[in-house]
């Protein structure tokens, strides 16, 4: 722990970082989002995806290399990130990495992180904007990063810039840029990649152009997503995905992400189908199904007085709750209902509490 009273070697790499977190700061009062799954970001841009309020995410990174015959070698770097999301769109975590080769000193490497999502394209934004600051104990220095990813039909791209603290330098900054993009196959399959550069890379410490390249897939009927990948980077890193050596790794990412309120929250109240339903004429009843992991009427527009009726398909529990708290279903079990009548115009976004990535609006139109 005694490196965190270095935080004054890297003054110029601070600054680069507080001027990213600065930009966050500046819109951060927007609706909260859902978690992104690996089949929206490459393996080394994570696109700072900011998990939902109440909910812990655990991703495992595993890569590896072999050496050459006869011995066949295989070394592992694994790397494991934790990050608890907050409310205003924040989250806080770390990554540990076991193996890191950042430094010498350090083959345990500790980032601690806060990131920061600010613009959302799922909000009715041009484009989504996100940021991180960080601490690296290896580096003992601060980190930053800002990112911009738009989506265009089944492809996202991905734009990245960073400040790190130099780990070989004490007091110098460095800067990386780097790009990347997804393509979705499938609602459950995708392909990703990216590239990124350091701006003064060091032939002599054998620094690379980083890359990377994925085959990332949903899991059916679950909130986990699965990377199947090749890189020529190390560890998570900001510092570990922005530089590249001559080594290809291979390896897998995995995504686990807990939802505090299902465990601890019980079931919420809930309003009855029967009472939300008297005397409502057929014209002003709807209903919409849950399945597949969605909500496959992710947008409803409806006159004010309409009652919607939610009817979980899935194997699963879900839940229909409003993401200013005005509403919330608990969870509906696999076969059972619940509706909900809209009495007052207005746009409500919704999201299921165990699975933050299944969002949807209701649009309630007034009387004409």
């Amino acid at each position: 722990m005694t490196a965190f009273v270095h935080l004054r070697r890297c003054a110029p790499a601070r600054s680069a970082c507080a001027l990213a977190l600065a930009l966050a700061l500046t819109c951060a009062v927007v609706p909260a989002l859902p978690a992104q799954s690996l089949l929206d970001r490459p393996p080394n841009i994570s696109g700072d995806w900011v998990v939902g309020l109440g909910t812990v995410q655990f991703n495992f990174l595993h890569r590896f290399v072999v050496s050459d015959a006869p011995l066949r070698k295989v070394s592992n770097f694994p790397t494991f990130a934790l990050g608890v999301g907050l409310p205003l769109n924040t989250m806080i975590g770390l990554h540990y990495a076991t193996n890191s080769t950042l430094t010498p000193q350090f083959p345990n490497e500790w980032e601690f992180f806060g990131r920061l999502a600010v613009l959302s394209a799922d909000r009715g934004a041009p484009l989504d904007l996100a940021s991180q600051v960080g601490y690296n104990i290896a580096a003992e220095g601060l980190d930053g990063e800002v990112t911009v990813a738009k989506r265009i039909g089944p492809v996202r791209v991905l734009a990245v810039g960073r400040g790190l603290s130099d780990p070989f330098e004490s007091g110098n900054a460095r800067f990386s840029v780097g790009a990347g993009a997804t393509l979705r196959l499938s609602r459950f399959i995708a392909l990703a990649g990216d590239v990124s550069t350091l701006t003064d890379r060091s032939d002599s410490a054998g620094e690379k152009v980083a890359w990377s390249a994925g085959l990332h897939l949903a899991i059916p009927n679950t909130p986990h997503t699965l990377s199947l990948q090749a890189t020529n980077t190390n560890t998570a890193t900001l510092q570990g995905v922005s530089r590249g050596d001559s080594e290809v790794r291979y390896g897998f990412e995995f995504t686990v992400p807990i939802t505090l309120a299902r465990i601890f929250g019980g079931r919420g109240s809930r309003q009855s189908a029967d009472t939300a339903l008297t005397n409502v004429p057929p014209e002003r009843a709807k209903e919409t199904v849950i399945r597949g992991m969605r909500f496959p009427e992710n947008r409803i527009e409806i006159d004010v007085g309409t009652v919607i009726t939610w009817r979980n398909e899935d194997p699963l529990a879900h839940t229909v709750t409003a993401r200013d708290g005005t509403f919330d279903s608990g969870l509906i079990e696999p076969g059972d209902q619940w509706s909900k009548l809209f009495d007052t115009p207005g746009t409500y976004d919704f999201f299921c509490t165990p699975h933050p990535f299944m969002t949807g609006v209701v649009v309630v139109r007034g009387d004409t």
